[in-house]
């Protein structure tokens, strides 16, 4: 059995074992990590031999600190990053470059549209209809997306969004809200097989899929990290939420979506949105404003350059054909579009 994981922001680590009687039998660990002393990976290695293989990541972990040499120094390692990478192992998990990777990146469309294309093309990728698929979105009018749990009236001000002529609309994966205007805001979705985060916890999935953008934007001198549960922060502030829906069916799909403030409007956006009661001080107000650190004024970059330098990053790393919506998907996109995400049952169920 073969599991790799790389750790976010740091290295690669790669396990190969074998199970029999139930126990880890020949593991071997390897990756381009650094470590000090050469012999702390023996004896990695000699902790792992013969533990249960019903054991968690973090019992795994918590075997090989035992193990550890005193003065053991790991860089882009962790105990934690091993026991995740034996868990792929024992998953059968697969990576990155086991697929032919699929770009969708069409012209505007309206808010209801995206939720239903999410929906669609995940269910597609369950199926194995579809190959996992990076879709660049682009926004045909301004919007604000809610939690598939948020109350929409504890989030949004009804009056404040029909001013400024938004768009409510819910999305099927949890999280908070997100404030788009078109040339504002960069979102994309990752439509994957669930076996590509097999292994992995519910909150070590979400830095495995955000990982790959950290790294373009490091190339376009943005220095930023995963900030759990799902948001990627910089030291000025955050730039990004995510958001992650489970789908069951078929083989099992993963839907990762992820909106980036390229610019923002923060008084329109505290008109609109409610943030807390926070909001009703000057403090709270300066605050929320703050929170929020666009991308425009870290890279110096137009949006459309900041979108291409991302997905020419996910090509160099993993591959990435140019692909579109069939004919099929896009008219259950459209009839979901109508009949569910532009539905007042829909969007007020958590009134």
């Amino acid at each position: 059995m073969h599991g790799e994981y790389k750790v976010p922001g740091g290295k690669l680590v790669v396990v190969d074992l074998e199970v029999r009687d139930g126990v880890l039998r020949d593991v071997r660990v390897a990756g381009d990590f650094f470590l000090e002393p050469d012999e702390a990976l023996f004896e990695i290695n000699r902790a792992l031999e013969g533990a249960g293989a019903e054991l968690s990541a973090q019992e795994i972990a918590a075997r090989v600190d035992a193990a550890l040499p005193e003065g053991t120094v790991m860089f882009g390692l962790t105990s934690e990053a091993v026991g995740v990478a034996v868990r792929r192992a024992l998953a059968n998990a697969t990576d990155w470059h086991h697929y032919d990777w699929q770009l969708i990146h069409d012209g505007p469309q309206s808010p209801a549209l995206h939720m239903a294309l999410d929906e669609v093309l995940t269910a597609e990728v369950a199926a194995g209809r579809r190959p996992p698929t990076l879709r660049v979105w682009e926004w045909g009018s301004p919007a604000v997306v809610i939690g598939s749990f948020q109350s929409l009236r504890n989030e949004v001000d009804a009056e404040g969004a029909a001013r400024h002529d938004i768009t409510v609309v819910r999305r099927i994966s949890g999280g908070g809200a997100m404030f788009i205007e078109p040339g504002n805001t960069i979102t994309y979705s990752l439509c994957v097989p669930d076996a590509l985060v097999q292994g992995l916890s519910f909150a070590d999935s979400y830095a495995y899929l955000d990982d790959w953008v950290l790294g373009a934007l490091e190339e376009m001198g943005v220095k930023a990290w995963y900030q759990p549960l799902n948001d990627i922060a910089t030291e000025a502030g955050k730039i990004a939420g995510a958001a992650q829906k489970r789908v069951v069916s078929g083989d099992g799909a993963v839907l990762h979506h992820v909106t980036m403030a390229y610019d923002i409007d923060a008084d329109k956006m505290l008109d609109v949105l409610r943030i807390g009661r926070e909001k009703l001080s000057d403090k709270g107000t300066k605050s929320a404003k703050k929170r929020v650190d666009p991308l425009r004024r870290q890279t110096g970059l137009s949006r459309a350059t900041v979108i291409d330098r991302m997905i020419d990053s996910f090509r160099g790393r993993y591959g990435l054909a140019a692909g579109s919506v069939t004919e099929e998907e896009m008219a259950r996109a459209v009839e979901l579009a109508e009949t569910k995400f532009s539905s007042d049952e829909w969007t007020a169920r958590v009134p």
